[in-house]
């Protein structure tokens, strides 16, 4: 089969000729139709994320036709690989419930081959069921920038203003969500960034302006999905007293020093790890009652330096997406 591997942090991945994977007891063989681009995999390809193994195949919102079937999925049925790739079932978080916070977890397109590829194979307790309808590549950015956004608006508490700094794949789908349960969207983007203004504004955000602006109210809670620790000290000023700042990614630049009186009055910082069966189960049976339009741009397989190019430039207002 054909993969698009990392073989040394730094460089662009490398089209390569590979065995199709074989599935060990308990795994799905999976032909791949789509996979997402996400900012994890661009941190993963840079090295701010530390290589795990090398060589590897990135991509962690993965949709696929299960080839080979195990744990009562039917060959033929389409499934959807998130980050979260396998856990121990046996610490303190998994026997809890907490599976995201697992002691020896493994993670998609990280520890294991993704989805950059033409077939993966991924632990079936793992994979998510996906919902009839909708095609293959506008899925593909649910099963990590959906996901992982869900479980970061669930954390940001039941906001009337939600502010969403980062204006990408995870902040286009859940403005969405929260216009949908009537919470005004205020959403920042990087200083100048018309095109990202425009299109939050076109999703029904109230007011979109760069991260240099000062919005016309304070905020019940803001969500960062942007890597820039810069933005904590900032998101707090904006934040009432008792409001959240929730830090959505897997990475972050070191957050600044900043005056306790930005924190003062009961506000909070929190962060979000991973994601559980529960909220894979609880965010596809929402987005049953609702309709949630992903923008996507797709490239074919070949192209996967071009994407993360276009996402490291942030050219690409929703989400890219391989097609192999």
């Amino acid at each position: 089969m054909r993969a698009m591997r990392l073989h040394r942090a730094g460089i662009p991945l490398m089209l390569d000729e590979i065995p199709v994977p074989a599935p060990e007891p308990g795994e799905l063989l999976i032909r791949v139709t789509a996979c997402g681009v996400c900012r994890t995999d661009l941190h993963i390809v840079d090295g701010d994320l530390p290589a795990h193994r090398l060589p590897l195949v990135p991509g962690h919102e993965v949709v696929g036709i299960v080839a080979e079937s195990a744990e009562g999925f039917t060959v033929g049925g389409r499934v959807g690989v998130p980050w979260l790739g396998a856990t121990c079932g046996e610490c303190s978080y998994c026997l809890a419930g907490q599976e995201n916070l697992c002691d020896r977890p493994q993670f998609t397109g990280y520890d294991r081959d993704g989805g950059y590829a033409e077939f993966c194979v991924a632990r079936a307790a793992n994979c998510v069921r996906l919902p009839a309808g909708g095609d293959d590549a506008h899925l593909a950015p649910l099963l990590c920038a959906g996901l992982i956004g869900f479980r970061s608006y669930r954390r940001a508490g039941k906001p009337r203003r939600l502010g969403l700094m980062g204006f990408g794949a995870a902040a286009h789908i859940i403005t969405q969500l929260a216009r949908a349960d009537g919470v005004a969207v205020y959403a920042f983007t990087k200083p100048g960034d018309a095109s990202g203004q425009a299109f939050a504004r076109s999703l029904g955000a109230v007011w979109a302006g760069g991260t240099n602006e000062q919005p016309p109210e304070q905020m019940d809670a803001i969500i960062i999905f942007a890597p820039a620790g810069e933005l904590v000290p900032l998101a707090l000023r904006l934040v009432h007293k008792g409001g959240r700042v929730v830090c959505a990614g897997i990475h972050m630049s070191d957050i600044p020093a900043f005056p306790y009186a930005d924190l003062w009055g009961e506000r909070e910082i929190a962060s979000v790890a991973n994601l559980t069966t529960a909220d894979a189960t609880d965010f596809f049976a929402r987005l049953g009652s609702l309709t949630v339009a992903t923008t996507v741009t797709t490239y074919p397989l070949e192209a996967a330096n071009e994407a993360l190019g276009d996402l490291r430039s942030g050219a690409i207002n929703g989400a890219a997406v391989l097609l192999p």
